[in-house]
């Protein structure tokens, strides 16, 4: 499938130090993509470098086959972006703001006004158009930065924590509306909430210090972690050697021990009967088991080392 936004050796620094490092990656149009990664990795950076609002040092930015560089003005109509700190004017209402953007970008009035309403009816606004910016929740506003992004109908929708402020039904409502414009438009957005990522996306990419150490969806990116399930079983005493027997089980993986607790790994749940099975004879406390997702995914043991 044709890319929407593609990306070659884009290199970012602030002073000496390097925020994005050599990114080349493609972003299929149509796709929602979500960015995770650590604090200072560089996720809102490479937001800003796609959309234009920061320029890169190294590299090139394609947004539809078209040089960002080259090409600003006829790229830039194709991008709505949503940065994460409220940047509306408090001093216009929420309605000013949009026909503002709206106009920068040529939009004709008809076109804005229809636009805006059944915008603002999606993302259950209309009450709040007519009132002042300073005057509105942040959760709110969130969505009319959302909407304000999308009132020139860009190809593509950039967003950098887009539901940040927001109460469970102002969340729910702002995915029920996204989730529609999944394959009509390309969405890329950056996510703290492991749980949003995990419910809308078609790909992952894991950012750490600038680069991209995985790529995929969340099954893809799970690899060898996804079938595994964590175990833990406390003993009301767990001795040196019953905890050396237990870890030289066959497939167990990773083991550790806290306390009268053993925890670790394993694909199969047989493992785990085999470890019941040798531990038969001592008296257990409690059991527990829990299959591997995405908070597991970015503890750094399974970013980085995996399971062994």
């Amino acid at each position: 499938m044709e890319a929407s936004i593609t990306l070659k050796k884009v290199g970012k620094l602030i002073g000496d130090k390097t925020i994005l490092a050599s990114l080349t990656f493609g972003i299929e149009r149509g796709s929602l993509v979500a960015i995770i990664g650590d604090n200072e990795a560089g996720k809102s950076m490479l937001l800003k470098v796609i959309s234009g609002v920061e320029n890169q040092e190294f590299g090139n930015v394609y947004i539809n086959g078209l040089d960002l560089r080259k090409r600003r003005l006829s790229v830039i109509s194709s991008i709505g972006f949503v940065s994460h700190e409220i940047d509306l004017d408090p001093w216009l209402t929420l309605e000013q703001n949009v026909r503002f953007m709206g106009f920068m970008y040529g939009v004709d009035i008809e076109t804005l006004n229809t636009r805006m309403i059944q915008l603002a009816r999606d993302f259950h606004i209309i009450p709040h158009l007519k009132r002042m910016v300073q005057d509105i929740s942040p959760g709110i506003l969130k969505k009319g930065m959302i909407l304000r992004a999308l009132i020139h109908d860009p190809d593509i929708l950039i967003m950098d924590e887009p539901t940040a402020f927001m109460d469970a039904e102002s969340y729910r409502q702002t995915w029920d509306f996204l989730l529609r414009l999944k394959g009509k438009k390309t969405m890329l957005y950056v996510s703290q909430t492991l749980s949003e990522v995990e419910e809308a996306h078609d790909r992952i990419l894991v950012l750490e210090d600038g680069k991209i150490t995985l790529d995929g969806s969340l099954d893809k990116l799970l690899g060898s972690t996804f079938d595994y399930h964590q175990f833990q079983i406390e003993f009301e005493e767990l001795s040196d050697d019953l905890f050396q027997k237990l870890s030289n089980v066959p497939k167990v993986k990773n083991p550790s021990r806290i306390g009268n607790s053993i925890h670790f790994y394993g694909r199969e749940r047989n493992v785990f009967f085999a470890v019941l099975n040798a531990a038969a004879s001592s008296v257990m406390k409690d059991i527990s088991v829990n299959k591997l997702g995405l908070q597991d995914l970015m503890d750094a043991k399974f970013a980085r080392d995996g399971i062994h």
